[in-house]
């Protein structure tokens, strides 16, 4: 029998190739490091974060049939996620991210999420098939959404019926996809999570604090957003009122999945109760804990 899951993760799971260097680097830099390759992708870190608060997500993505996708279904079926509605392709290979970060932060990266922008809705029919859903009975808990999707899916999922009872959970996966969230901004049950320079591109403006960002966003229509601005602070607004916080300092060893951390302990943290506040704070500490090497608990 099929598990029932916490949550469902809609979007990017592919292989993370990072290269991490201890020396500051820039454009043309060719220094010594360590690479390596673990499953990626937004919908997968999120994903990977929620087992480890105790949540067992569902992944709603694309993988290809190739090696490296039997490779990448194995290891998110050891980690606990269901994978049973996984739409896996013939003909599409595996996506992959690689990123290069030295001790500067993050200094190019490239997303090849191709596979997944080609499945396009073929990806939602456990929603619609009566597996997790139908539009007659719309999945009515936890959706992490992720803007690897194609700008006329999540317009398509802005006004769907199947996502109608959905609490969801919006993530832009980078800012070059930050404005493809334009579609969900006035959607009655979504909460964005962006950074400043994402929240910065939604207004078409840019945004000293993250305060400011998150009160903009709900001004335009936002239902509740939370805006992270790195280790300066993170603020939680919606049309009642306004929550911002301050990350503990920590060293920075590595950046890339620290914002799918910081989604993925502030849903744990609401699904086990805990209130505004504390559900930011427990968010923020996870977020500092992996951006400083450690594992986020």
């Amino acid at each position: 029998m099929t598990q029932t899951p916490d949550i469902l993760c809609i979007g990017s799971v592919l292989w993370d190739v990072i290269g991490r260097a201890a020396s500051h680097m820039r454009v043309g830099s060719d220094v010594p490091g360590r690479i390596t390759r673990l499953p990626g992708g937004v919908a997968m870190n999120i994903a990977m974060t929620l087992r480890r608060f105790g949540l067992t997500p569902a992944l709603i993505t694309a993988i290809g049939r190739d090696a490296e996708g039997e490779e990448l279904i194995g290891e998110a079926r050891r980690m606990g996620m269901i994978c049973d509605h996984v739409y896996r392709s013939d003909d599409l290979p595996t996506d992959v991210y690689m990123a290069v970060e030295g001790a500067n932060g993050l200094v190019a990266a490239i997303a090849d999420a191709h596979s997944l922008e080609a499945a396009g809705d073929k990806i939602l029919r456990p929603m619609a098939d009566g597996t997790v859903g139908s539009a007659e009975a719309p999945f009515a808990g936890l959706v992490a959404l992720d803007g690897n999707l194609t700008e006329e899916l999540l317009q398509t999922i802005a006004t769907s019926p199947l996502f109608a009872a959905a609490d969801l959970r919006v993530a832009p996966a980078s800012p070059g996809k930050a404005e493809r969230l334009l579609a969900l901004l006035g959607h009655p049950s979504a909460t964005l999570y962006v950074n400043l320079e994402e929240a910065g591109l939604l207004c078409q403006t840019a945004f000293e604090t993250s305060e400011a960002a998150a009160k903009a966003l709900v001004n335009r229509g936002a239902h509740r957003v939370l805006v992270t601005d790195g280790g300066k602070s993170a603020t939680e607004a919606t049309g009642d009122g306004v929550e911002t916080q301050t990350p503990p300092p920590v060293m920075v060893t590595r950046v890339t999945g620290a914002g799918d951390t910081f989604m993925a302990a502030h849903i744990a943290s609401e699904a086990q109760g805990m209130d505004r506040t504390a559900a930011l704070t427990r968010a923020l500490n996870a977020a500092a804990t992996y951006v400083s090497g450690e594992t986020p608990l």
